[in-house]
């Protein structure tokens, strides 16, 4: 890699907080982002081994890559990925995006939507303070705090969130939310396809994975809130759903 390439990688990490500069050594060390990361993941290891098995099941029955997220901030970080076995029929990998370790803007994610939607108004005005925080990647989502709210408010009444390319062209995702004891978002679990599927192949995904969001609420000793559930809401376009 050419040393000046080198150097902007660094400057971006430095600007982001992954890494600082250390004057007196003439090096770079990890920044405070770095080791608020690192200790993210370490505080969410019991919940990864609940979710693994579970996840496994998921991409089983589904026959494609399904997800573990939480929020960091305004962005939703992937904590597993879990793949159908080598040689499953019909089984190509279409989301790279969404690997271990991967973070992405919250408001687009069905990740992030789901378990948004469970996290109070006062969380939502903290983690999106200005209308700029909105960004896209796709030209498609929300652009303003109200319409966030209101995908969001549909979201908590059906129980589940649904994107279609906010996070990556011709993909689609839906998410949902588990709970801890005091009927608040922990996590959300999802999978993300192709777009092209027909409408009663998604709803297939949805309950396969409301399902195992269920199973995860059991596994922590949780609860979900008694006003979300699952009745079927019609299809939507452009900002429906998340990754």
């Amino acid at each position: 890699m050419p040393r000046s390439s080198l150097y902007h990688i660094l400057a971006v990490l430095v600007d982001r907080g992954f890494v600082t500069y250390v004057p007196e050594e003439q090096a770079y060390g990890l920044g405070v982002a770095s080791f608020e990361i690192g200790s993210a993941y370490s505080r969410h290891e019991p919940l990864k081994r609940l979710a693994r098995p579970i996840l496994r099941n998921l991409s089983n029955l589904l026959g494609q890559s399904v997800h573990l997220g939480i929020l960091y901030g305004a962005e939703t970080v992937y904590l597993l990925k879990e793949r159908p076995p080598r040689g499953h029929s019909g089984y190509t990998d279409a989301t790279p995006v969404t690997d271990v370790g991967v973070r992405l803007p919250a408001h687009l994610t069905a990740n992030g939507r789901a378990i948004l939607a469970h996290s109070g108004a006062a969380h939502l005005r903290a983690v999106f303070p200005r209308p700029g925080d909105l960004v896209t990647r796709t030209g498609r989502g929300p652009r303003s705090l109200a319409e966030l709210r209101s995908l969001l408010a549909r979201d908590r009444e059906r129980g589940w969130s649904e994107e279609v390319e906010l996070v990556s062209e011709g993909l689609r995702s839906i998410g949902v939310p588990a709970f801890d004891h005091n009927e608040r978002p922990i996590a959300a679990v999802s999978s993300t396809w192709r777009r092209h599927y027909h409408r009663h192949e998604v709803d297939h995904v949805r309950d396969i994975l409301q399902q195992g969001a269920a199973r995860l609420t059991a596994a922590v000793a949780g609860h979900a809130p008694h006003a979300s559930h699952t009745h079927h809401a019609p299809h939507a376009h452009g900002t429906d759903g998340a990754q």
